[in-house]
């Protein structure tokens, strides 16, 4: 389900009502844990928290007028979803997400490549989602999106 608007704000006033709460939730908790100069926008559908052209004037190598993407939620048709690409590209960093998930969450860990899928929005582990946002800079996702770049 996506929901192509302006801002984040109109993103969540057009969710259904039982996604309302956890959305404002997860992306309270991101916008308080995320380092300094990632910025808020919309990006692919989501709300998304990018790199700005500002500090990465080349901007995403798929689409330069795009800023570089680094975590995006979304109000899907059966999970709510956070998608991180420090946990798709750094495997420590993965696997410190999949050790912490089970001492925060009640369920089985539901993710791919990037996507952790929650079908149970009341279930959603918000401080280790907010722990997760804390874990990279600016400047550490440059250095690693950079380096894959390279390969």
């Amino acid at each position: 389900m996506q929901i192509f608007t302006d801002t984040p704000d109109l993103y969540i006033s057009h969710l259904p009502e039982d996604r309302i709460a956890p959305m404002e939730a997860l992306r309270e908790v991101i916008k308080s844990n995320l380092p300094p100069g990632f910025e808020e926008t919309m990006s692919y559908g989501m709300i998304g928290y990018v790199v700005p052209h500002t500090l990465y004037p080349a901007g995403y190598h798929c689409d330069p007028k795009l800023p570089l993407p680094f975590m995006n939620i979304a109000s899907q048709k059966n999970f709510v979803a956070v998608y991180h690409m420090g946990i798709y590209t750094l495997p420590e960093l993965m696997d410190w997400f999949v050790t912490e998930y089970p001492k925060h969450a009640k369920g089985k860990l539901d993710m791919g490549k990037s996507c952790i899928r929650f079908k149970k929005p009341d279930q959603i582990p918000f401080q280790l989602i907010g722990e997760l946002a804390s874990k990279m800079t600016v400047e550490d996702w440059v250095r690693v999106y950079e380096s894959g770049l390279k390969r």
